[in-house]
């Protein structure tokens, strides 16, 4: 493994998994979707980490406000296979009005670390070490056979 797309893919794919890791650590895993949802795309550009629209929810939470989505909360209820004494409909109204006055629990917890705690500035420069070394023997390797080609002329 020594061209960039490679060490690239490579980085990303393990922050992927340590995001990962550190979603089910803090227990957030209901369906999957989110697990799921994460995918690695190099391209001749770079690469990218893609997750879900929700990740933002997950990290800094729901502030109070409006109603969240119904069908939402309630598939995470079922997905939690949360056990209950009332209906699913009146759980689900229950958790959807407490949202709405108060925000998440995550929200007045101030966020989560879901991804500060993986994607840290070490990471991050970590990663660009990495890249650097091989930029530098790729820069070195055509720089010698520039020299080469000119020496044999």
């Amino acid at each position: 493994m020594n061209n960039l797309s490679d060490i690239l893919n490579q980085e990303l794919e393990t922050i992927k998994q340590e995001l990962i890791d550190k979603h089910v650590s803090l227990k957030m895993k209901a369906s999957g979707k989110w697990i799921d949802g994460l995918r690695v795309e190099i391209n001749t550009n770079g690469g990218a980490l893609y997750g879900e629209d929700y990740t933002k929810q997950l990290v800094e939470g729901r502030p109070s406000g409006k109603f969240p989505p119904i069908n939402a909360i309630k598939e995470w209820i079922i997905d939690k296979g949360l056990v209950y004494d009332i209906s699913l409909n009146s759980l689900t109204f229950l958790i959807a009005r407490k949202i709405a006055n108060s925000g998440t629990d995550y929200y007045m917890q101030g966020g989560t670390d879901l991804v500060s705690g993986v994607i840290t500035d070490q990471r991050i420069n970590e990663i660009l070490k990495n890249l650097e070394d091989v930029i530098f023997k790729e820069i070195a390797d055509i720089e010698f056979e520039v020299l080469k080609n000119e020496m044999e002329y």
